[in-house]
């Protein structure tokens, strides 16, 4: 199983394309297999007034409004196309989030693999529509979503020309950060089994250990936030991981995808050599002459190179020595 590992940049550049490819850099170097931003324009995605959400007000973000915030975190269609080019010569796939129909047309233009459908869009109908006109692969994060809301959108992709073998969702919280008690990761499993579709995890939890989990229960894309630093100002940056935590998450989930294997249960070559030394067989517990019978009290198991298997006693005990045996000598019929 090959797990695509996201690594969310988002807006944590605060506008700064100084930092933004410093994000790049980083991501690059933890191997992700994508770094990820957020495509928007401000005033088609908030009203002028709209207030932040509460988490937003806790990180401390600049703005009073969502609006004056978000206008400071935008980047321009030409800063992208940027910043595409020099992911590419730092050997990570870009890719962006759209917010708004203007947005999308864009990052279709501009040739992402895919396209990532935020929460807060999963009930958006037109913006929807917009992406499955594309006929790329999907990828649905489901924060603040029940079932239902999840069941409306496969339905209207699969209704618009995309398949579910092109379509992964993803099992997320809307909290940043998200507390343990509240990730509810067996939901993630339960999608898969409820819509036959691929499933993963956007994590919005402190440290690596759920993204890991999800790993081992079968998530097939994995998507997190990172930032280069944890106490700058911003709406994401507290909810985000650093590069070096970034890097160790990297490595988990690659050694746990490894570590999976096949559901075939079998010796590796290391234990078929083990198995010889580690085994029992059958030997004489005591010296047996010829003629004697085998039985409970003449008859044990110990390591040997090899011999007959101990779940054979039954069929061993009240057969005829054919032959004399010294004690601790591998039994012969």
């Amino acid at each position: 199983m090959n797990v695509q590992i996201i690594a969310e940049a988002g807006v944590n550049h605060n506008g700064s394309m100084e930092l933004a490819k410093l994000l790049i850099d980083k991501a690059a170097l933890a191997g992700v297999d994508f770094v990820k931003f957020q495509s928007f324009k401000s005033e088609l995605i908030v009203t002028k007034n709209a207030e932040k959400a509460q988490y937003q007000v806790d990180n401390q973000s600049s703005g009073s409004t969502q609006y004056e915030m978000l206008k400071k975190l935008e980047l321009s269609f030409e800063d992208q196309i940027e910043l595409r080019n020099y992911a590419k010569t730092c050997g990570v796939e870009f890719l962006s989030t759209a917010f708004d129909l203007e947005s999308a047309d864009f990052l279709n233009e501009l040739g992402i693999p895919f396209f990532k459908i935020p929460s807060g869009e999963i009930t958006n109908y037109p913006y929807l529509l917009k992406v499955a006109s594309f006929g790329k692969p999907v990828v649905i994060s489901t924060g603040m979503s029940e079932m239902k809301d999840i069941e409306c959108a496969l339905k209207l992709f699969l209704e618009n020309g995309i398949t579910k073998e092109k379509i992964t969702i993803l099992h997320c919280s809307t909290e940043y950060p998200t507390p343990m008690e509240n990730v509810n990761l067996l939901a993630m499993s339960e999608i898969g089994i409820k819509f036959g579709v691929k499933v993963g995890y956007s994590d919005h939890t402190l440290g690596v250990e759920v993204s890991i989990a999800a790993t081992a229960l079968g998530a097939q894309v994995i998507e997190k936030h990172f930032t280069l630093d944890r106490s700058m100002e911003g709406p994401d940056h507290l909810a985000s991981l650093e590069p070096d935590e970034l890097k160790s998450m990297v490595d988990g989930i690659r050694n746990i995808t490894k570590a999976l294997g096949s559901k075939e249960k079998r010796p590796s070559s290391v234990e078929l050599s083990n198995r010889k030394v580690a085994r029992k067989y059958l030997v004489a517990k005591t010296k047996i002459v010829q003629g004697e019978v085998f039985s409970d009290e003449n008859l044990s198991t110990k390591r040997s190179a090899e011999g007959i298997n101990p779940m054979r006693w039954k069929e061993v005990v009240g057969k005829v020595a054919r032959r004399d045996f010294d004690e601790d000598e591998l039994i012969e019929i």
